[in-house]
């Protein structure tokens, strides 16, 4: 079956002009932790083992997106490194003819056994979400986490060679915003780059959004504060929309991802693949388009992926201002079914 089909190097554009190369596949709903932004309390209804696409799936889905300019993956989940044989994917993800970069976000926990050969399969780095540098804090926003497991990934996926290293930490007022100076520290001592991220309202099960929310504006204040100048920088390898900031003396760098108090919708380029075979064209809206009638199908999938984005909508609605009303939750799927 060639899959890479007619339209190779046709690019994916969007009725905004918005030219679409990197695309966002979650391999699992499953997750060892509980973060208080991915589900509520009780946890969420597991999708059947059934229903999640096999590798073979995926791969139609990365081959026929690479026919259409797709050039950069990431494997996210729930905690992709909880699915079974996933260096397999890695390998043959690798492989496929026009994939430039191929990342990871993972929480960490299980990257001291894995890192090195998830790097020799061919993952290229990876985005380790940390929301705490504090043992008790960090327990608390995982519901139960150790924070010396994702300490001891991040040194493993460092010294495997799995660069950049970022660290992904959404700020949350009253639970981690009093750690900006530990965060910017962190910076100053070791060769990451540390994005604190607007807390998103994704999910109906998050209703502690309003109190919680803090505005990014917080990270320059707090940084000047210390009298640590952030100074504009080159952006690390797939920044994406963050704002990269350089410290003083600093090993990594410092970067500001702000959805919110200012959306960057004109400029997204990403599709996701959720577990069970969806296609999203926005993390916020509940948009889907199932993939599995169009399997074994190259030329429909294809066909798929441009209709998916000629629907795409110009931008989300969890600003205020965005013609949706007010900061709500917005989406049914928890983050921990989207691949945030």
């Amino acid at each position: 079956m060639n899959f890479l089909g007619e339209g190779y190097n046709v690019a994916l554009i969007d009725a905004y002009g918005r030219k679409h190369d990197y695309l966002r596949i979650s391999v699992t709903d499953r997750c060892n932790l509980r973060c208080i932004y991915c589900m509520g309390a009780d946890g969420v209804k597991q999708i059947p083992p059934r229903e999640i696409l096999s590798y073979e799936e995926i791969l139609q889905v990365v081959k026929a997106g690479a026919a259409l300019g797709i050039r950069r993956i990431r494997l996210t989940g729930g905690e992709p490194l909880v699915r079974k044989d996933l260096l397999y994917l890695v390998r043959e993800i690798a492989r496929v003819p026009g994939i430039e970069d191929l990342a990871m976000t993972t929480n960490g926990i299980l990257l001291p056994r894995g890192a090195a050969e998830l790097k020799q399969a061919g993952l290229r780095r990876v985005n380790i979400s940390l929301d705490s540098l504090d043992a008790a804090v960090y327990s608390r926003i995982t519901r139960g986490g150790d924070l010396e497991q994702v300490l001891a990934g991040i040194e493993a996926a460092l010294a495997a060679g799995l660069a950049p290293v970022k660290i992904n930490t959404v700020l949350m007022k009253g639970l981690n915003h009093a750690e900006v100076p530990a965060f910017l520290n962190l910076v100053l001592e070791k060769p990451v780059h540390v994005r604190f991220i607007e807390y998103m309202p994704i999910g109906d099960h998050d209703r502690g959004y309003g109190r919680r929310y803090l505005p990014l504006e917080y990270i320059r204040k707090t940084a000047a504060r210390l009298g640590l100048e952030l100074t504009p920088a080159a952006p690390p390898v797939g920044a994406g929309p963050a704002e990269s900031f350089t410290l003083p003396g600093g090993k990594g760098t410092v970067g500001l991802i702000h959805p919110i108090s200012a959306h960057f919708c004109a400029g997204c380029n990403r599709l996701r693949l959720t577990a069970e075979g969806r296609l999203k064209s926005c993390l916020y809206w509940q948009d889907e388009h199932p993939v599995r009638p169009a399997l074994g199908d190259a030329g429909a999938l294809q066909a798929l992926l441009q209709e998916v984005l000629r629907l795409k909508p110009g931008r989300h609605g969890m600003s205020p201002g965005a013609g949706a009303g007010p900061v709500r939750p917005g989406a049914m799927r928890t983050m921990n079914k989207t691949g945030g």
